[in-house]
């Protein structure tokens, strides 16, 4: 049996479960592709973020374009004037946004898990309802080859349901996995900027636009003193 004759065999409850198994391989791809730890939480940014902090000069907007992490320190900066619980409060906002981007269509994936053995399970009690209906109907002892051959149809939903579901239930899984851990590794390195900035002695000079000429840095750029507080501006002589 081909999987032309697979899908004539089932019926038309093999229409959702084709339509699941399309569906959930478009999750499966873009959820690879998306939910790189390298691309959400590069190993390494939270001490480059130090490191520039030491210099003087924080570029915020070219922290955003980073990365998604990148986008939760900057979150955090923007607000080292208001105090390092203001901050924290303002990293934890900035990093549930990101893990809910990462969390996008596992709900989906996990309902596709879950329902698809039960489509076929209800295929294979359709298909056996319509062979006792035969069987009450006519002559089933002399017909045991067209019931048999009803029976092994009735179970072609079932394990179309059941191939659909394990490899959606392992990518659910792994995922859920995944998310978890570029979860930590994100809490670790804005823990490490918090604490950072916590025993930081100097000023905060943070540049809120992409800019290269000195009247761009000087009008996106704040500095900030070490209790948070607004520094004036210097006139350059």
């Amino acid at each position: 049996m081909n999987m032309m004759d697979a899908l004539v065999a089932g019926g038309w409850l093999m229409l959702p479960l084709l339509g699941s198994s399309l569906l959930a391989t478009v999750i499966i791809i873009e959820r690879l592709w998306t939910l790189r730890a390298g691309r959400i939480a590069p190993l390494g940014l939270g001490q480059e973020v130090c490191t520039l902090v030491s210099r003087g000069q924080v570029n915020l907007y070219w922290l955003e374009s980073h990365s998604p992490l990148g986008g939760v320190l900057a979150a955090g900066l923007r607000n080292a004037r208001l105090g390092h619980e203001q901050v924290r409060a303002r990293l934890q906002e900035a990093a549930t946004a990101v893990i809910h981007d990462m969390e996008r269509f596992l709900s989906p994936l996990g309902t596709i898990a879950a329902i698809t053995p039960l489509i076929g399970l209800l295929g294979t009690v359709v298909g056996m309802i319509e062979v006792f209906s035969v069987i009450v109907a006519g002559d089933g002892a002399s017909r045991t080859a067209d019931l048999a051959g009803g029976i092994s149809r009735a179970l072609v939903t079932t394990a179309a349901g059941l191939t659909i579901a394990i490899p959606a239930l392992m990518f659910h899984r792994y995922f859920q996995r995944r998310v978890e851990d570029i979860t930590v590794r994100m809490e670790e390195q804005a823990g490490q900027v918090v604490e950072f900035l916590a025993h930081y002695p100097g000023e905060l000079t943070l540049a809120e636009r992409h800019g290269s000429g000195t009247q761009q840095q000087e009008r996106d750029t704040e500095r900030l003193e070490a209790d948070g507080r607004i520094a004036p501006r210097v006139k350059q002589p």
